[in-house]
This record gives C-alpha cells, structure tokens and sequence, in this order.
C-alpha cells in the first residue's frame, strides 16, 4: 500500500484516478478547495482536505504532505484569468515541489500537457499563453529538483472510454480520454522506469498504441 496525496482532487482526471489507486489497495487523499466537493471525492474512495493551494505557503503544504509516499499534481486554475492561472498552474504547484522536498516525500507526478516546450509556440497575446508558460515553469522546476518526479503529458482530453492503450510522443493534438490519462498516473506511481522523465501521449490509433504498462517501460 502507499499513501498517495492528490491535488486538485475534484478535477475530472483526479475524479477517476482516486477509485484506481483505492482498487489497488493505495490510501488516497484528495485536496480541493472548495467544501462542496467533499462528498464528490469521497466517493470514490479517497479522504478529502480542504484546503487552498493558492493562498497556502511552502510549510502549510508540508504539512499536509508529511506521512504521505506520493504526490499527484493535477490542479489548475481552470484557464480564463492568467493571473490565477501562474498563481495556480505556476506558483503553487512549485511550492507544493519544495514542500514535498521539505516533508521527505520524494515521489512525484505533475500531470502536464502535451505542448508542455519552451518553444510551445503560442504567441504572448493568445488567451492560452499564460497556461503554456506556467505549465512549462512548473514541470522545469520539477525535473531541476532533487523530488524523484515524473512529467505526465497527455494530448487533448477526451470524454471518451478508456482503451488501456496510448502512443508515446503521439502526432498532431494526441487526443487521449482522462480514463486513460488516470490510468498512466496509476501506473506510473509504481514505474521506477518513468523517474526522471517527460512522458508525452495519446490514444494514439489501433496500429500505433501499446498497453499502458508497455509504454511506460520505456
């Protein structure tokens, strides 16, 4: 069993990664902000925190990570406001880093995206900038620290059933169903093979995806 601590515990992928860890025997803790989602997350299984990552600072987050073998990354801003959205997908996913090297939790998975590049290409006055530029601060400071961490990249999230399958470095928006993009984290929790690295995917297609445990072998 190990003890896994989720951030952004409400968020559509984390919703269908807590029942995942739990089937599997993980005790799983769910962070999120707002009280009303508490029940949400609890029903799949994990033990809810309220608590705001926004607001909160480097000890406060040790605090709650101390006991834990495993933080999962997969809060956001939600796009929208760039201000929260560095707030968010930038600054408080960097302190929740150092906090976990202050607490002794070593393992750590960020759920990124796929465009996830210093040259991401989207220009300074699109609406996604702000994201792309935080999400690209976030995973560099994660792959400069001494955390044994794990940059999850998906393409595009779909709605779609998960296949159990996925292409590594998919072409074009590597579409990829949050089902699967929950089951890589799980997977890659117990995956020494993923430490230290950037893994982008996508469902991929029938000829060019391979179980997920295939893929992350690397």
């Amino acid at each position: 069993m190990s003890r896994v601590i989720v951030f952004g515990g409400h968020g559509r992928v984390s919703l269908l990664l807590a029942p995942l860890l739990v089937a599997r025997g993980d005790e799983v803790t769910a962070v999120v902000r707002n009280p009303g989602h508490v029940d949400d997350v609890e029903s799949g299984g994990a033990a809810a925190v309220v608590a705001d990552v926004e607001t909160m600072n480097v000890e406060d987050l040790a605090d709650i990570l101390r006991g834990q073998d495993a933080v999962v990354w997969s809060a956001g801003a939600g796009g929208g406001d760039p201000r929260r959205t560095y707030a968010v997908d930038r600054d408080a996913a960097i302190r929740s880093m150092d906090a976990a090297v202050l607490a002794g939790v070593r393992r750590y998975v960020m759920v990124s995206w796929l465009g996830s590049r210093a040259d991401h290409g989207v220009a300074t006055d699109d609406p996604f900038f702000a994201y792309a530029d935080a999400k690209w601060a976030a995973d560099e400071h994660l792959r400069s620290s001494d955390l044994d961490g794990t940059v999850l990249a998906p393409g595009t999230l779909t709605a779609d059933e998960p296949t159990g399958r996925i292409e590594i470095d998919p072409p074009g928006r590597g579409a990829v169903s949050r089902g699967d993009v929950a089951a890589v984290v799980t997977t890659s929790l117990r995956a020494p093979s993923t430490i230290g690295r950037t893994i982008r995917f996508g469902n991929g297609t029938a000829g060019s995806a391979v179980p997920i445990s295939e893929a992350l072998a690397g």
